[in-house]
């Protein structure tokens, strides 16, 4: 901050104050003020030599040594929106309306909102806003600092002087405004506060919703969008879907390292989707779920330590290419998830942490403020202002990105005060427990208003404690989320996977221990980022043996996720079984689908998720326990496992899944309705890469019992792999009809099948 002139002893105090920037309301001196019959302008122009009121050509003089100027009048001649004239040194003539003369701009009713933490759309008033008064264009600037002793607009327009546009203190409220007559989408700026603690800082507007490209930090003017959105039939429909009963499988992605550019730089928001949109759609994904792209400082954080909660990453273009981005999901049937981080943020100097000079948006207390494992901040739950600027960024990026979905992270270190800490390092609650109530009060408002407002998003959690009813509505007492990541299940199901079969049979409760709670939650089923980095090892290397099985493994894993309750997610590059661990620096290793085994990888998740699209018994009753049932899960001394799953209106599918690289031969199943049970899928069909051991594409019932089922089929298991059987009941044959075709092979429905011959 330049110092300017030194002032002489003979001014008034809150001249002073205003020369020094130190004053607490600057529209007390600046700007236009009667007097009885006298009327008196003064404006504070460092850079100017003569200064004059544009409308009337009066004269304001400099007040001697410093940059401030001054008229009085006897006249009314002056109109309470004037513009000023001033000359630089090198003479050049300057016009703009002044700040000073404008009445305060944001409303009361809304201040009080935002001070109750009720204002759900605060993002259109705080931050920097177009904005029109009295028939003048410029922009509105708003933020929360109540600790600050004086906070100033600055940039590109005013040289990033602190001491030429200090804003208006609202009193009460904790907010700081001013409209900036004149000021344009596109300009750089950011708030220069004094805090509480002396400390003079430029901070980004925490409302920001643009910023330059890292390592520049300086927020940019976003202005209003005039996007031409034509994803209305999307937003329609997805207003009055059932997504409980209706299938949903994601695509996790992480932008900056899905695809690169040929010259080795980020896509930008259009060239991704342009790529990603036929890729899904080749794959059969429903929906694609973005790591966060919200703004953040350093690539290797992966999007986790936000500073700009409401502006799209400007890595990969502006705001309106996001929009472009999430449009041509839509208009494709593609809907898009985004990654959002509301339970901790970075210590970055120029960001939220300390933001007026105490403790703000955080604790105090490092036992409630601080993420040690992370380096990171922990979010105060319990002020209202703090509640409302996350509440108003998951709702900003609902309505002005059209978004279908927000995946909370971190949520479990969110609701527990001693996550990840030890006795002594937190503090308990006010009735002695571990339970964060603010945090939980949060959530539950969250969850709540976003449903209510945008109908048919969802909201996904990232929780991986038995916390209970998470995804239960908040009138009964759950947190209120749609869905709920199957942590339990994910670490279990790759627990066993990584034991060598000769040894599975000794863990085989790790398979079905899931059972006993799987329809307590909504439950997404992830293979997520997670658990292919930080020494993991990727999907592929996690498999046991040599590279027959580690494949033939990871087919059977796919299988037995796409057939078990719950929706599903999976981590780029896992579709094509990248070899090594994820880089968040490098592009995924497209080459390996020049190799076969990688291409059948490829090929069985599309052909997975075109079978859980069409057969309703696979994922209409995901979260319903009447949609599943074991046909056998005792069968450890084998490695086998075998289930139903049916829809709601009688649509049947059979599972079986054998977990050894031994073929089974006449391996007979239990099933309750007669008929004919047509192989869908095989997980060994050569088109996949597999041995090719099948049942000729499918078999017919026996009447006879087993595992108290009234009928039964004896199947082919082939080698570390699974079968979908799906129940065909006009199909039915009589046992001598069986005979008859006993050398006929019969013709199969699937592909995959019938190179399973």
């Amino acid at each position: 901050m330049s110092t300017g002139n030194s002032p002489s002893p003979q001014i008034p105090e809150p001249y002073q104050r205003i020369i020094e920037a130190r004053h607490h309301d600057p529209f007390e001196v600046l700007g236009r003020h009667s007097e009885g019959k006298r009327t008196i302008v003064r404006a504070f122009l460092p850079k100017a030599k003569e200064v004059r009121i544009a409308e009337t050509g009066i004269e304001l003089e400099r007040v001697p040594n410093t940059d401030l100027f001054v008229s009085e009048t006897e006249t009314t001649e002056v109109a309470e929106r004037y513009q000023l004239d001033w000359t630089d040194a090198q003479g050049q003539v300057h016009r703009h309306f002044d700040p000073y003369c404008f009445p305060p701009q944001i409303g009361d009713l809304d201040l009080h909102l935002f001070g109750e933490g009720k204002h759900w759309h605060a993002y259109r008033f705080m931050g920097a806003n177009p904005h029109t008064a009295d028939g003048v264009a410029g922009v509105l600037f708003a933020v929360w600092a109540p600790s600050a002793k004086r906070v100033s607009v600055v940039g590109d327009f005013n040289d990033w002087d602190g001491r030429v546009h200090p804003m208006r203190a609202r009193s009460g409220t904790g907010v700081w405004e001013l409209f900036l007559p004149g000021a344009k989408p596109g300009t750089l700026y950011k708030f220069e506060v004094h805090g509480a603690d002396d400390g003079l800082q430029l901070k980004i507007d925490p409302y920001g919703q643009a910023f330059q490209v890292r390592p520049q930090t300086a927020c940019i003017i976003a202005g209003a969008s005039e996007y031409p959105w034509r994803d209305q039939p999307w937003l329609e429909k997805r207003a009055e879907s059932d997504w409980q009963h209706t299938p949903m499988s994601v695509y996790e992605v992480h932008p900056g390292s899905w695809r690169k550019s040929p010259d080795g730089e980020f896509l930008t928001y259009r060239e991704m989707a342009e790529q990603l949109v036929e890729y899904v759609k080749e794959l059969g994904f429903t929906h694609v779920e973005l790591l966060p792209i919200t703004e953040h400082p350093l690539d290797a954080s992966w999007g986790y330590q936000t500073t700009g909660y409401f502006a799209p990453s400007s890595r990969f273009g502006s705001p309106d290419e996001f929009r472009c981005f999430v449009d041509l999901l839509h208009q494709n049937d593609i809907g898009i998830i985004l990654d959002w981080v509301p339970a901790h943020f970075p210590r970055d100097a120029h960001a939220l942490a300390w933001y007026d000079g105490t403790a703000l948006y955080e604790h105090a207390d490092p036992r409630q403020g601080e993420h040690r494992d992370w380096g990171t901040l922990i979010f105060n739950y319990g002020r209202n202002e703090v509640k409302n600027f996350l509440l108003s960024s998951a709702l900003f990026w609902l309505e002005e990105f059209h978004l279908d979905g927000l995946r909370v992270d971190a949520v479990a270190s969110m609701i527990y005060l001693d996550y990840s800490r030890e006795q002594g390092e937190w503090i308990p609650n006010k009735y002695g427990g571990r339970e964060n109530l603010e945090a939980v009060d949060f959530l539950r408002e969250l969850n709540a208003v976003t449903h209510e407002q945008h109908p048919g998003t969802l909201m996904v959690a990232e929780e991986s404690t038995a916390w209970p009813a998470v995804s239960r509505p908040t009138y009964l007492g759950g947190l209120g989320f749609s869905m709920k990541w199957n942590m339990g299940w994910m670490h279990d199901t790759l627990a066993y996977l990584a034991k060598d079969p000769i040894y599975r049979h000794y863990h085989h409760d790790l398979l079905t221990f899931g059972l006993l709670y799987v329809f307590t939650e909504n439950f997404v089923l992830p293979f997520s980022h997670d658990e292919v980095v930080h020494g993991k090892r990727s999907m592929l290397d996690k498999m046991p043996g040599d590279a027959w099985q580690k494949f033939a493994s990871l087919r059977l894993l796919y299988t037995y996720m796409f057939t078990y309750p719950g929706k599903k997610l999976l981590f780029m590059g896992c579709e094509f079984a990248q070899g090594r661990e994820w880089d968040f620096s490098q592009e995924l290793d497209w080459y390996l689908l020049e190799r076969s085994q990688h291409r059948g990888i490829q090929a069985i998740v599309s052909d997975l998720n075109r079978l859980y699209r069409k057969e309703p018994a696979l994922y209409a009753n995901d979260f319903e326990a009447e949609g599943f049932a074991w046909i056998d899960c005792h069968d450890s001394s084998q490695s086998v496992l075998s289930y139903l799953r049916t829809g709601q209106h009688g649509e049947l599918v059979a599972v079986v899944l054998n977990f050894t690289p031994m073929p089974r031969e006449n391996y007979r199943i239990g099933v309750p309705l007669p008929g004919f049970y047509r192989e869908a899928l095989n997980s060994d069909a050569d088109v996949y890469g597999g041995s090719n051991v099948g049942n000729s594409g499918g078999r017919a019932t026996e009447p006879v019992s087993w595992m108290n089922q009234p009928h039964s089929v004896p199947l082919n298991l082939p080698p570390l792999g699974g079968l979908i059987l799906v129940h065909e009941p006009e199909r039915e044959q009589e046992p001598e009809e069986l005979e008859e075709e006993e050398d006929t092979e019969t013709p199969p429905n699937d592909a995959a099948s019938a190179d399973a011959m």
